[in-house]
């Protein structure tokens, strides 16, 4: 006999409850909560699902409990990011809901991979050392239980996005002449922005990776999945070096540790969860390693409704939904 068994990843873009902040959530509730719904998960890994505090209490994720209101995953098991303090970050925690028991979590940021250093190069005025390029998204490791005492390993994961990271004097803290609101000062400046993004998401792709190898140490056989908004399509740099082809590190005997995009059987016409410039691009993903591709028996893209980020007046209070589509995938466990 055969249990069928629903994951999915959804970047939820911004969830939170803010006074006057338009869309409300009260205008988002009705538009996402029938997406999450239709997904049918027994385990939902999201992402950008902002905190909100009361007054003598720790901070919680309130926005996401009153989203999560009449559903399944109401009564689901919740595991999520944590500051050191113990309660949920005020911006872009990482949430695994689960139908199954959680068994433990960890996240991990500049651990095995400690930040860099880097002399930023256009910065205005010139930095006296190089400084750590550390990133400020943790990944969020989660251990579920299954039938026979099995583990299912779930990494949910955030990479910095596209977007280039502040440099002193040329978009920050600027001189006069200032350019104009979120303009550079010059291209170069924006190209060392645009430089420093790009090694902080491979930094956190490298660092995922390390995890997985070093959960590969202990059990060859593990069943993992690293989901999440990854801003980069699969055949990027910081998605090859999670995935670990062999066509990539050239060694077959690492072949039992390589991660398979499921979304590659999905025709490539549909293949996409963030649209811009009206061009479709896949920045999420559910990877799986070998043993749990042996029970894989499909996934799905639901971006019927994805409007473009880019398009004139595309604004939030037009479109309350997220600007991601939520990607599941289904296995026929055992």
């Amino acid at each position: 006999m055969t249990e069928r068994m629903r994951i999915a990843t959804f970047n939820l873009e911004n969830l939170d409850d803010k006074p006057d902040e338009e869309p409300s959530l009260h205008e988002r509730i009705p538009l996402m909560r029938p997406q999450l719904t239709r997904l049918a998960a027994d385990v939902l890994c999201l992402q950008e699902v902002h905190g909100q505090e009361k007054d003598g209490e720790p901070r919680r994720l309130l926005a996401l409990e009153q989203l999560l209101e009449g559903t399944p995953y109401a009564a689901y098991h919740v595991a999520h990011t944590k500051t050191q303090g113990g309660e949920a970050y005020d911006e872009r925690n990482l949430v695994v809901l689960s139908r199954r028991d959680i068994l433990g979590q960890e996240q991990y940021m500049n651990r095995f991979c400690p930040a860099p250093l880097y002399k930023k190069v256009t910065a205005d005025p010139p930095p006296a050392e190089p400084e750590p390029i550390g990133w400020e998204r943790p990944i969020l490791h989660v251990r579920i239980g299954l039938e026979g005492d099995k583990t299912l390993h779930i990494f949910n994961v955030h990479l910095k996005s596209k977007a280039p990271t502040d440099i002193v004097g040329q978009n920050k803290d600027v001189p006069d002449p200032k350019p104009p609101p979120f303009a550079w000062r010059t291209a170069y400046g924006w190209a060392e922005g645009y430089f420093v993004s790009s090694m902080k998401r491979v930094g956190q792709a490298l660092e995922a990776r390390i995890i997985v190898d070093k959960l590969f140490d202990q059990d060859p056989s593990a069943l993992i999945v690293v989901c999440g908004d990854f801003n980069a399509d699969s055949d990027d740099v910081p998605v090859q070096a999670i995935r670990g082809d062999v066509e990539s590190t050239g060694n077959p005997a690492l072949s039992q540790r390589v991660l398979v995009p499921c979304e590659q059987s999905i025709p490539e016409s549909a293949r996409y969860s963030y649209l811009y410039h009206d061009k479709g691009e896949m920045i999420d993903h559910l990877l799986v390693s070998r043993n749990l591709l042996e029970f894989y028996g499909g996934a799905e893209i639901h971006n019927e409704l994805l409007h473009d980020e880019s398009a004139s007046f595309a604004v939030d209070k037009k479109y309350p939904e997220s600007d991601h589509a939520p990607v599941v995938a289904h296995f026929d466990l055992p």
